[in-house]
């Protein structure tokens, strides 16, 4: 289990002495094999809190525990062996191949100056054939699409073996048809593996689909917490998308500035 208890993080804005805060006091939980669903419009806080969550940011208050153990203190390298994140952009310091960039998905399973072994290099075959991108192994991970990246840092999070795996609007960048098809992936690897999966999206059709249980953001803190069904019933389809996505509300706004 994945939980999160009474998470704050601020940042300083203008004045020393003011902290605007991204997160106050939020607590969740994400069940051992389960896939969940972080809902909620873009600047509500989802990537910050994935980010406290994997210890790339650290809380200013609360903590993090994976399976009762606390993260904090424990070494990047360490926690990378249990848990895998796919951000929503990548820009790596050099223009490594595909191959190469899946393959640092090991790295947290090495020793110093380890190199990999033939098992690494299945396990990396594996998750670019299981993204669809095994023919693009050669290629400059940079001369790839944007929907194509996603789908390499994808692969390199599954080389990674998570027990625990997070993704921040993973499917953005992908046409239908292959957003469609990376989710049946995902879907696959947590019933395979037995992985825990937490998918922050702002896509409400995307989690009713995919995720047992929705917890829902908006402002910085949990809104609601439940399963699809419930949530849908409780506020009904569009009142949820306009109250906690934002999304009618976008519509009526495009309408109003659209020329007559």
């Amino acid at each position: 289990m994945l939980q999160a208890s009474e998470l704050s993080y601020g940042y300083s804005s203008g004045r020393r002495d003011v902290r605007s805060f991204t997160l106050d006091h939020v607590s969740v939980s994400v069940e051992r094999g389960s896939l969940t669903g972080l809902l909620g419009p873009n600047g509500c806080g989802k990537t910050t809190l994935l980010k406290l969550l994997s210890s790339v940011l650290q809380p200013e208050q609360g903590h993090v525990s994976l399976n009762g153990n606390s993260l904090a203190g424990r070494s990047r390298r360490d926690i990378a062996k249990h848990l895998a994140v796919v951000p929503q952009e990548t820009h790596p310091a050099f223009d490594y191949t595909v191959m190469e960039m899946v393959l640092m998905g090991r790295h947290p399973h090495l020793g110093a100056f380890e190199l990999e072994g033939p098992r690494d290099l299945a396990l990396a075959q594996d998750a670019l054939a299981a993204t669809g991108t095994d023919h693009l192994a050669a290629r400059a991970y940079m001369t790839l699409s944007g929907g194509e990246k996603q789908r390499v840092v994808i692969a390199s999070a599954l080389t990674q073996s998570p027990d625990v795996l997070l993704l921040d609007e993973p499917t953005a960048s992908l046409d239908p048809d292959t957003a469609d098809w990376v989710r049946t992936r995902l879907e696959r690897y947590r019933h395979d593996h037995g992985a825990t999966v937490l998918l922050a999206s702002h896509n409400m059709a995307e989690v009713e689909r995919l995720c047992e249980r929705v917890i829902i953001m908006k402002r910085g803190t949990i809104e609601d917490d439940d399963t699809p069904a419930h949530l849908l019933a409780r506020y009904g389809r569009e009142n949820l998308e306009e109250v906690f996505l934002d999304v009618a509300r976008g519509r009526g706004e495009a309408a109003k500035e659209a020329p007559q």
